[in-house]
């Protein structure tokens, strides 16, 4: 698809995230360009990059490819990016707000693949800055660790919910389900000097968790459960039944990545979830928080 003459930069993005594009690009003021994309019936992609009038893309690119589900995506940033570079490309930078496969960054039994070490510096190969939103790392401290791109960039989503939180629940009592939630729970307390408290929980396996709630009295009190990804929901619904059993008068959740199907999303509402709030790292029903105007922020800071 031929554009216009290139302009300084622009943002590369594909149709299934139009609306995400089109508002990032109203926050950054980058021209949102779409990749062509076609699917041959053996499952192989031709992708087709926006080059201007002269079969050129900018020297300045940035990829807006938040990575839910991943296992497709990964092709297609290799594909988009070796494409940009032959097309003209210096300066290649991947918006990914949810960025997959960093949970796990060290091997739990003897032949396991670290995805974490495989597909960070996997990035960093493609793309010289990455901008992301509450990467969900363990034991490694930095995203600049994970992704060893040359410049990296840490939005948060927390203190974003926070503001929506406080606007829909007045003082309410902030819980992380678990320790790995503390961090988040904190930036977004302190936003607006909310209470907060976090869960402890015991791991089983995939499917299997124990909770035990944290030594605050949760009486008559409107608690929001905060955390940085809801996926199968089990240790929410766990969550919000020792708080309602406990008095909670509401339980209510917010998360950055909501990667929840209606199905999960239902059990949580049975155990006794009220609201369900997101960002819109990833596209979901319950998406209550744009991220575009913080990307936007970081975006800027790159390019100074």
């Amino acid at each position: 698809m031929a554009t216009p003459t290139s302009a300084a930069a622009c943002l590369l993005y594909f149709d299934d995230e139009r609306d995400a594009a089109q508002s990032l690009s109203a926050a950054c003021g980058l021209s949102a360009l779409p990749v062509q994309r076609h699917r041959f019936p053996d499952g192989e992609l031709r992708l087709t990059l926006p080059v201007d009038t002269s079969g050129r893309l900018p020297e300045r690119a940035v990829l807006l490819r938040s990575l839910h589900p991943p296992n497709d995506k990964l092709i297609e940033l290799l594909l988009v990016a070796r494409a940009a570079r032959g097309l003209g490309v210096r300066h290649l930078t991947l918006v990914a707000p949810y960025l997959a496969y960093m949970r796990q960054d060290i091997a739990f039994h003897p032949g396991e693949a670290v995805s974490q070490r495989i597909v960070g510096p996997f990035l960093a190969e493609l793309f010289d800055a990455v901008v992301s939103v509450d990467p969900h790392l363990h034991r490694v401290a930095t995203l600049q660790e994970a992704v060893p791109a040359a410049q990296t960039v840490v939005v948060s989503g927390a203190p974003l919910l926070a503001d929506w939180i406080v606007r829909q629940r007045p003082g309410a009592l902030l819980v992380g389900p678990d320790g790995e939630s503390a961090q988040w729970v904190a930036q977004a307390a302190s936003r607006h000097g909310l209470e907060h408290a976090v869960c402890t929980k015991e791991r089983h396996g995939d499917r299997s968790v124990t909770i035990h709630l944290p030594s605050v009295n949760v009486q008559g009190r409107a608690v929001v459960l905060l955390d940085d990804m809801a996926s199968t929901g089990h240790t929410l619904v766990q969550a919000t039944r020792l708080l309602k059993a406990a008095g909670a008068a509401s339980v209510d959740v917010a998360v950055t990545h909501a990667l929840i199907d209606a199905a999960s999303l239902d059990t949580l509402h049975a155990a006794g979830v009220g609201q369900f709030w997101s960002t819109d790292c990833v596209a979901h029903p319950t998406n209550a928080v744009a991220m575009a105007p913080a990307l936007a922020q970081a975006l800027e800071t790159l390019a100074r």
